[in-house]
């Protein structure tokens, strides 16, 4: 049986719970539900929640443990020679092992009595069943294997014994405890919020872990780079060194990389937020409810686009137009056809970037617009205002918090895109203002940085944990900001 038939079993299980929990409750409230503390589907969630739960934990416990105690018994009971080997090389012999007793599984007795007989004709034996072999094994490799079949065996017969005892036993308890005073209800809340808190605490931890796996990283990077030639330096110029070598040469400085990623982000808002918002405003506030229902999955699909196909997009039709469009402009002033926009440049990284965050500032915009309370618009037209005055002197300023939340947040998307910029605005880390000429981001540089055969030790590859922090810094003071914002700006409506 195997782990899916299991779950299904227990999921059964549970479901008859259910069913005897609610059932057992309605026959004690004798056709009063007041007679009972809590109602009958309460009881019958208890029922669940004792019949589910520990079982289920007993099965992720075991499906955790298990592996590790029988790959410790069966390496184990390697010989001497064997276990006085590298990690490496005994882990070898391991993976062997477990291909082997794959193959075991699907000889037939005869083919099992050959090969207890001779060793040699384990190899081809297996070949003919799908399982290939690195090397030719010995003895000892098929003892392991045959012991690692006894006991995955006999683990997961105990798993599903243990577990479907426990889901029987929890199902018996929980419908003995049910009773007209039974305040199943508590429990089941009691539950229910424990399990809110561990998902909550999930995504936290999960924060915290990716702060820290960066910053410890990013913390060794500076014990071989000065922070102030990282946060202060105009050079960026890594200089990728060879596998296994520690060298620092090179010059890492941020400030290239930085100002390109802001500066490409800020094309890119200039672009995304006035249509976006004005977007929403139209569909939230003049177009009529048929064409909202056709307009709005439209524009959002925009969304769905993958990044790679807006960075071709930039790559071959806004980048060219752009630079022939300079070209035909210059030639006109000056005579001179010569392109003074460069295919792949900041504005064309901005301008296609800014058309992929349209969608986001639109509907996050719109949902917040239609929140705002019918009363007040009604209010100001009541009082002789035109329409475009009551946009902009009373729905704006009720859901200007919301606007620049989403606001922010797409300043936060548009800071971590990757794949338009290395399309559309090229890998060249350069400081300068003219947005007709190539720039970088931060983010690109990271994957650079964690590409090919470097040391993972070395400062070239430490280095994209650096900016990686620097990065998350950044974006945490973007949502700090949005937060101050919205405490300033907020306003409360009746």
């Amino acid at each position: 049986m195997n782990t899916s038939i299991l779950l299904l079993i227990l999921a059964l299980i549970g479901i008859g719970s259910y069913l005897l929990g609610s059932r057992r409750a309605a026959v004690l409230s004798g056709g009063r539900p007041s007679n009972m503390h809590s109602r009958a589907g309460y009881h019958g969630s208890y029922a669940v929640i004792w019949t589910v739960l520990p079982a289920a934990l007993i099965l992720c416990a075991w499906l955790i443990v298990s592996p590790l105690v029988v790959t410790s018994a069966v390496r184990g009971n390697f010989p001497e020679d064997v276990r006085a080997q590298s990690e490496a090389q005994q882990s070898l012999t391991y993976g062997m092992v477990t291909s082997i007793a794959r193959g075991l599984q699907r000889l037939t007795p005869e083919e099992m009595a050959q090969i207890d007989a001779d060793v040699a004709a384990v190899r081809p034996l297996l070949a003919s069943k799908g399982v290939a072999i690195a090397g030719d094994p010995q003895r000892f490799m098929i003892d392991a294997a045959q012991t690692l079949n006894t006991m995955t065996s006999t683990s997961r017969i105990a798993m599903i014994a243990v577990v479907l005892l426990a889901a029987v036993g929890g199902a018996i308890y929980a419908l003995r405890a049910i009773a007209p005073r039974f305040r199943a209800r508590n429990q089941v809340e009691k539950v229910i919020l424990a399990a809110l808190i561990v998902a909550s605490s999930i995504a936290i931890l999960t924060t915290i872990g990716i702060v820290l796996s960066m910053l410890t990283e990013a913390i060794q990077f500076f014990t071989m780079v000065p922070a102030h030639q990282f946060f202060f330096g105009t050079v960026w110029d890594p200089r990728f060194a060879a596998a296994g070598a520690t060298d620092s040469s090179g010059q890492f400085g941020l400030i290239p990389l930085l100002a390109g990623t802001l500066y490409i982000g800020f094309v890119a808002m200039l672009v995304a937020v006035p249509v976006g918002l004005f977007s929403a405003i139209y569909m939230s506030e003049y177009a009529s409810p048929r064409l909202r229902s056709v307009a709005k999955p439209l524009l959002e699909v925009l969304a769905g686009i993958p990044t790679i196909v807006y960075g071709f997009f930039a790559l071959t039709t806004v980048g060219p137009f752009l630079r022939d469009i300079s070209t035909q402009i210059n030639g006109l002033a000056t005579g001179n056809y010569a392109n003074f926009i460069q295919a792949q440049s900041v504005i064309t990284a901005g301008f296609v970037m800014g058309i992929m965050l349209i969608p986001y500032v639109s509907s996050l915009s719109d949902d917040i617009i239609t929140a705002v309370p019918r009363s007040l618009r009604d209010g100001s037209l009541g009082l002789g205002a035109t329409r475009s005055e009551t946009i902009k002197r009373v729905i704006v300023p009720a859901a200007l918090p919301g606007i620049v939340g989403a606001v922010l947040m797409t300043a936060s998307r548009a800071i971590g895109e990757t794949m338009i910029v290395v399309l559309a605005a090229g890998v060249a880390a350069r400081l300068q203002l003219n947005p007709f000429e190539p720039m970088t981001t931060v983010t690109v540089k990271i994957v650079s940085q964690l590409t090919g055969d470097l040391e993972f030790t070395s400062p070239q590859t430490l280095v994209a944990f650096a900016l990686g922090i620097t990065l998350f810094a950044i974006t945490l003071c973007l949502n700090i900001y949005a937060l101050y914002i919205v405490r300033k700006y907020r306003e409360q409506y009746e």
